[in-house]
């Protein structure tokens, strides 16, 4: 037996494990609701959901908060660390290297990665965005990422991620929606974006605009059950109370004039996350969902 190669396995598998663990305290501190989807997925498969929000998180991290640096450089470093991690197979950071072997493992397209990359960088020109730019950064900024854990999700079957792939971006262009929605008074009044096509929130969010959008978000949500509905067992339930939460977020919206979406952020409470994941599961046990 050769000991050294045991030996270097060994130490090997611990570096990659105390990578994940890393993602996994991200993805912890960061969303509890997402946290809470991930911990309904089959065991084999939280470990590679939470390397890639690990992955986009940072990126994310990067454009929003570090203002006192330059983020443009920056995110240009990190762009370059994360492929050259992909090509090497390994990284300094735990981040970047929990993310390389998922990547490498379910076999996750390099034009996905480029995508959303390209609209992190967006996030540092644009403060107003229109149709194509709005439908570029849509895909690039979520839907991407909802490819991303569909390639975990299928597990290599290509046939149904090609059969899941529309419903997989409606849904990740539904969460992004409504984080725009709930994030409206951080993004327009602290950091000076527009999301939303040809909107002015100061003079024209009205309730009739209001309504096109939650219409526009309650289109993709039907969409993407139904893709929900032919997901893999073991990623199904994870998915569908990532659905139910944001679900609740746009009733929530429904619910407020157009001022009270300006002024507050919507949030769901940890107790009613609780109330939504165990009536869910009921309605999932009993197919009533």
């Amino acid at each position: 037996m050769d000991l050294t190669r045991t030996s270097n396995e060994t130490n090997m598998q611990l570096y990659n494990e105390v990578c994940e663990r890393g993602s996994g305290i991200i993805t912890s501190a960061y969303s509890t609701s997402f946290s809470l989807g991930i911990l309904a997925l089959s065991k084999e498969m939280r470990a590679p959901i939470r390397n890639i929000y690990g992955f986009v998180r940072l990126a994310d991290e990067i454009v929003d908060t570090f203002h006192q640096f330059n983020k443009r450089d920056l995110l240009s470093r990190f762009r370059e660390e994360t492929y050259r991690a992909i090509e090497e197979k390994i990284s300094f950071n735990p981040v970047l290297q929990a993310f390389q072997n998922t990547v490498h493992r379910f076999s996750i397209p390099l034009d996905l990665i480029d995508a959303f990359l390209d609209s992190m960088e967006m996030d540092l020109d644009y403060r107003s965005y229109q149709n194509d730019s709005f439908q570029q950064y849509i895909y690039g900024s979520a839907e991407v990422v909802g490819l991303m854990c569909l390639c975990v999700f299928c597990e290599g079957n290509q046939e149904r991620y090609q059969q899941l792939l529309e419903p997989a971006r409606k849904l990740g262009a539904a969460f992004q929606k409504i984080n725009f929605l709930r994030d409206l008074k951080s993004d327009f009044r602290d950091r000076g974006r527009i999301y939303f096509p040809q909107v002015n929130f100061m003079d024209s969010f009205d309730l009739s605009l209001k309504k096109q959008i939650e219409e526009d978000i309650e289109s993709d949500f039907k969409e993407a059950l139904k893709g929900i509905r032919q997901l893999p067992a073991g990623s199904r339930f994870g998915v569908y109370i990532a659905y139910i939460y944001f679900y609740r977020l746009l009733r929530k919206i429904n619910k407020l004039e157009p001022k009270k979406v300006m002024e507050s952020r919507v949030r769901v409470s940890n107790p009613e996350k609780i109330y939504l994941l165990a009536t869910s599961y009921i309605r999932f046990r009993l197919n009533i969902w």
